[in-house]
């Protein structure tokens, strides 16, 4: 899958699930849940024990509907391991800035972490398709994303830390091109229980919620137009 069509589901699914488990069987539940759940896109952070293994067993064959993405990536060495593994596109939690310049190289798709909006201009402008801002919930969650698109309408944001069943509605009210999503939804209690379908189910309800929400704000953008 090209780097076009990776941002297109991104985009369209509205919802990165954020895959932080204690070993790497935790990790491939995981993913198979979202993905039944309707969510055909999984982050592996770099702090699941065999990261990298996981992202090459996910990838196997390129066959899979899957979308594997790396996460916590931490600099341009990383991002290597994990594109040679065959990450389709790398998250970092903060900007480095070598390994954007990678990503760009390389053809992939990158979701650089940022904070400030200097640090989302300077993700913008050196090649990262979207922005996560981390951590989005600690710094006035859905009114800061909202704050951040008004001089940066431009720039598609992917707010992570604080989305959860209760806020996920405003945070694409406020803009977000889509939800950075870890514990809410890849619940590490329903993991150790071995109960992979509560997080097929939480899946569900966050994609419910963000395709009512662009529903909702797309009935309301063309009312808007017809009364202009």
């Amino acid at each position: 899958m090209d780097k076009q069509k990776v941002r297109d589901r991104i985009a369209e699914i509205g919802i990165v699930p954020v895959v932080r488990a204690s070993s790497h069987h935790e990790a491939r539940i995981a993913a198979e849940a979202v993905c039944e759940g309707g969510i055909p896109i999984v982050e592996i952070t770099m702090t699941v024990p065999g990261a990298v293994d996981v992202i090459r067993e996910l990838t196997k064959g390129g066959a899979s509907e899957l979308l594997v993405g790396a996460g916590t990536v931490l600099n341009a060495e990383a991002a290597r391991r994990c594109l040679d593994a065959g990450a389709q596109f790398l998250v970092s939690p903060g900007l480095n800035l070598q390994t954007v310049e990678l990503a760009v190289r390389e053809g992939k798709l990158m979701m650089a972490g940022a904070l400030t909006p200097t640090e989302v201009i300077t993700a913008w402008e050196a090649g990262s398709d979207f922005v996560k801002v981390f951590p989005c919930g600690q710094v006035g969650g859905a009114k800061y994303i909202k704050a951040l698109k008004g001089p940066l309408p431009q720039i598609p944001l992917v707010p992570t830390g604080g989305v959860n069943l209760n806020t996920a509605a405003e945070f694409i009210e406020a803009g977000a091109v889509a939800l950075g999503i870890g514990g809410e939804l890849v619940q590490a209690e329903a993991l150790k229980a071995n109960k992979p379908e509560v997080i097929v189910e939480n899946a569900r309800k966050f994609l419910t919620i963000v395709r009512q929400v662009r529903a909702q704000m797309a009935t309301s953008s063309i009312a808007a137009r017809s009364r202009a």
